[in-house]
């Protein structure tokens, strides 16, 4: 037992070594694709013990750090803040019921045992650790620290909700059985459909058609329930909390004695050495192939052959690549549609006055939440990720693909396509809310109708051009496709930040949305000015 117990310490420091090396050469990395501050870092600066040093306790403290802040935004944020907006709820009702239905979500997206990360693919895939300890190990960390930082934050948040403390503490183990339960479903699953043959997804990042309608079905009844009043008494919430325990409790024996882990991170890892591969070997690129779900010939139709140049090559890739561009598109599109006509369809069945005001009140002063939905549904990082794995990985390395002329018109072409990728969704849902603003004589002002319709479709045009300028601006990848630039992520976690603060201002359509509209036009015609001038010097391979 006690070796046993000095091997799980050695596998544990090991990873968190892997982690650490990891974390080091991406922040030093990092520093040096600042414009102002690579000029100052000399080259020798990596090689210094005292650098290492330095970032080695700045990694151990963010890792600290890692384990409350996330809690700290997730609960506050999604949780604590939102809670206290219904006003057909009291927030202490409305608290449990979001992170109970919340806390199933994160369990079926973020199990953390399947998470395809680095530290996982260097040690079991390069360094041969045993898979089974190597997952136990780190598995039941990350789980310590999401329990430690649940029965914080939780407490404390939970409390000024007046969420009777017993609940809350209990809301901790609740969070880490619940992620135990779906994790033990996945592998049952394995063992007892697959065969022994490596057929089952179970890369939690790989969103399936059951897992995309039971998240609707849990954030609906997360945010739903509490607007409409309709919340679970805290004491049922409560019973259901510990049954999912009780469940977890005995899930944590199929986990211990998994014996095929080797087996499923050879799956799951596979993607990532294929990105090894394709960095060494250009002409094989295995990840482009797993991005590309078209993997047939292109079908060579007269609209087609008809165009020449960068349009030709346009059009070969949106062609080769519609299923990936335009599934979640139709998808989503399905799913707005659905909505809007509910919502109308409620308000012609009720014809309740008071429900035709609610709603009319909702559109008319929660404008604020069409940027975090137009964030959501927007496409632009996926669209901008296909160019470079499946176009521009290659491409770029030919000169004649890196002048200035060529940048520029197939940035040009790029933003035509992906902004109608986008604006599907968007005119739906303009129009669609419009009319339930209609129906329910919420408005005297026709410019009220005006400014919703028009809201979304600008917004869906600014993330357009937002996430394709700055993917031409910091071209993010390397050869091995994986995003290097750090001013990059920096940008795109403030864009989200920026999106979700949104949800919290309470101003009127007609302000909110001009305000926007404005704000839209006048970036989008600032980017593009940045775009045509700078792009043609920053748009090529990271090293």
């Amino acid at each position: 037992m006690k070796s046993r117990g000095n091997s799980m310490m050695k596998t544990l420091r090991i990873s968190f070594s892997l982690k650490n090396t990891y974390r080091i050469n991406s922040i030093y990395y990092g520093f040096k694709q600042i414009p102002v501050i690579k000029k100052i870092l000399p080259e020798s600066l990596y090689a210094a013990g005292g650098f290492k040093l330095v970032v080695s306790i700045l990694s151990v403290i963010w890792e600290i750090i890692s384990g409350f802040i996330g809690k700290f935004i997730y609960i506050f944020f999604m949780i604590f803040m939102v809670s206290a907006l219904f006003s057909k709820t009291p927030q202490r009702e409305a608290f449990v019921n979001i992170l109970f239905f919340l806390t199933f979500i994160g369990a079926l997206l973020n199990t953390f045992i399947f998470d395809p990360s680095k530290d996982k693919y260097y040690a079991v895939v390069l360094l041969r650790i045993d898979a089974r300890e190597f997952a136990i190990v780190n598995y039941a960390y990350e789980l310590c620290k999401i329990l430690i930082g649940f029965l914080v934050f939780g407490l404390i948040f939970g409390l000024l909700s007046n969420v009777p403390v017993y609940v809350m503490l209990i809301v901790p183990l609740f969070v880490v059985c619940a992620k135990l339960t779906v994790s033990a479903f996945i592998l049952w699953s394995y063992e007892n459909h697959n065969h022994g043959k490596i057929k089952i997804n179970v890369s939690e990042n790989r969103l399936g058609s059951f897992k995309v309608i039971l998240v609707i079905l849990f954030l609906t009844a997360a945010y739903g329930l509490p607007a409409l009043g309709f919340c679970p008494p805290v004491s049922a919430l409560f019973v259901l909390m510990l049954v999912v325990i009780v469940i977890g409790v005995f899930s944590c024996r199929r986990i211990v004695t998994f014996d095929k882990y080797r087996i499923v991170y050879g799956q799951i890892l596979k993607d990532m050495d294929s990105m090894v591969e394709s960095a060494q070997n250009m002409d094989v690129d295995k990840n482009r192939k797993l991005i590309s779900t078209e993997k047939e010939g292109l079908l060579q139709n007269s609209r087609i052959e008809k165009k020449k140049g960068f349009e030709y090559l346009n059009a070969v890739f949106i062609n080769r690549h519609k299923r990936l561009l335009w599934k979640p598109v139709k998808r989503v599109c399905a799913i707005c549609i659905l909505l809007v006509a509910a919502g109308i369809g409620a308000m012609l069945y009720l014809d309740d006055p008071g429900f035709r005001k609610d709603t009319a009140e909702l559109l008319l002063k929660n404008l604020g939440m069409s940027t975090f939905w137009m964030y959501l549904i927007n496409r632009g990082m996926g669209y901008t990720q296909a160019l470079f794995m499946n176009c521009d990985h290659s491409l770029l390395c030919y000169p004649f693909y890196r002048k200035p002329k060529a940048v520029l018109e197939l940035f040009t072409i790029r933003l035509r396509e992906i902004i109608k990728i986008n604006l599907p969704p968007a005119l739906i849902l303009g129009a669609g809310l419009s009319a339930m603003l209609f129906i329910s004589h919420g408005t005297q002002n026709p410019l009220n109708y005006l400014i919703l319709f028009l809201v979304f479709p600008a917004e869906s045009v600014f993330f357009s051009v937002h996430y394709l300028v700055i993917y031409y601006l910091l071209q993010p990848y390397n050869a091995g496709t994986e995003i290097k630039s750090g001013m990059y992520k920096v940008i795109t976690g403030l864009t989200y930040i920026a999106c979700y603060m949104t949800i919290q201002l309470r101003m009127s359509t007609l302000k909110f949305g001009g305000i926007m509209i404005t704000f839209s036009v006048v970036y989008c015609v600032v980017a593009c000015v940045l775009a045509y001038r700078i792009a043609p010097r920053t748009f090529k391979i990271r090293e």
